[in-house]
């Protein structure tokens, strides 16, 4: 399983949100994010406990990812957008691809962020069914 890095982040998806999600608030800078959280949000889903991985798989690991994205707000603005375009980017790395119309991933997208985080776990579920409902294999490609 391939993982994302923060020069990742900043390269692809924060540049394409930054580019083709933009609506009247536009996302700042790179340069102006929450120190460290964006870093604590790439770590989190690789975590292990005796040995044994918090998140299993790639779904599980994708799901963790892009509810830690949307919630924590590693940036000042644009949290949501990049969230999904991080979520994209880490699929199409691992060679899979979310098959899902617009509305449809902006209506689970805020569902996530206006879920209370005291049921964090029970969204993070979700994620992972809403994932392997949408989740399609791309073609191999040449390394």
């Amino acid at each position: 399983m391939k993982k994302l890095t923060v020069k990742e982040i900043e390269y692809i998806a924060f540049k394409l949100a930054k580019e083709l999600l933009s609506f009247n608030e536009p996302i700042p800078d790179f340069s102006t994010r929450y120190p460290y959280i964006l870093e604590g949000c790439l770590a989190a889903p690789l975590q292990t406990f005796g040995g044994k991985s918090l998140y299993s798989g790639l779904t599980e690991k994708a799901a963790a990812l892009f509810y830690l994205m949307v919630k924590n707000h590693p940036f000042q603005n644009g949290n949501k957008r990049i969230a999904m375009t991080t979520l994209f980017v880490f699929l199409h790395k691992n060679n899979k691809w979310l098959r899902a119309d617009t509305q449809e991933l902006y209506n689970f997208t805020m569902w996530i962020a206006q879920s209370p985080p005291k049921f964090k776990e029970e969204a993070i579920k979700a994620t992972v069914k809403f994932i392997k409902g949408h989740i399609v294999e791309l073609p191999r490609r040449e390394e």
